[in-house]
């Protein structure tokens, strides 16, 4: 009888699809997050990995957009920045690069922004607590066309599609557009009209208007509540 012997090496790591192992070519990417040691740390593991290399960096939303390469492959964003917010950073990206793929890899819980960031146009959320593990897959698999989040959030992916009950009517800070909630952590942030009105590109009449928007869906009657209500909701996603 035939006898086998196992290999006790692991397997090649997997290339891009249609990427012969012999010649491989670098997939590139681009790196937005506005901690220095984050970015290096992402350049240092993707720069452990065939068939990747880092093509650039940036500190904020406004510098990728003008400072992205021709020939990127993927995006990696955090979401919480100065100025402009990753989720913004995604729909703009699609605007001027359809297909982009854009991982984007936060702090904050995903039950909150994964929804948010995959209906701007991203291929994936990953929080940063895994992210020393996981990124390199989650970057591999949205290279292929794939989507990356955890299991448990795949999971309320399929039940919001399935041909389960309707989805109960939005409540609290998921009743609120991507502006508005964007408005609303830089309010908890301490930041007054003027600079929420600077930071978000839009004018301080706009910034009243979500102001009084965002009371109406939150019930909330007053700006003292509002602002007792932002600097609570930036306390419990850690911007403070």
């Amino acid at each position: 009888m035939e006898s086998t012997t196992l290999d006790p090496r692991p397997p090649p790591r997997p290339y891009p699809p249609g990427l012969a192992a012999s010649a491989p070519l670098n997939r590139r990417v681009y790196i937005v997050d506005d901690h220095a040691v984050t970015r290096k740390g992402y350049v240092f593991l993707i720069g452990e990995e065939p068939g990747l290399e880092v093509c650039g960096e940036a500190a904020s939303a406004e510098d990728a957009l003008a400072g992205l390469p021709d020939d990127c492959d993927v995006v990696v964003t955090d979401v919480t920045m100065g100025g402009m917010s990753g989720v913004e950073l995604v729909k703009s990206l699609q605007a001027v690069r359809p297909g982009l793929p854009v991982l984007v890899v936060s702090m904050h819980d995903e039950g909150l922004y994964a929804e948010r960031v995959l209906k701007a146009g991203a291929r994936g959320y990953l929080m940063k607590s895994e992210a020393g593990e996981q990124i390199v897959e989650a970057i591999r698999r949205v290279l292929r066309g794939g989507t990356y989040v955890s299991p448990s959030m795949a999971e309320a992916i399929v039940r919001q599609f399935s041909g389960g009950p309707a989805a109960t009517p939005a409540s609290g800070v998921d009743a609120l557009s991507d502006r508005e909630f964007e408005a609303l952590e830089l309010m908890g942030r301490g930041l007054k009209t003027a600079e929420i009105a600077e930071a978000m590109v839009v004018s301080p009449n706009t910034v009243e208007s979500y102001r009084a928007r965002i009371k109406q869906k939150l019930g909330l009657k007053s700006g003292g509540e509002l602002m007792r209500y932002a600097i609570r909701h930036a306390q419990d996603r850690g911007l403070l």
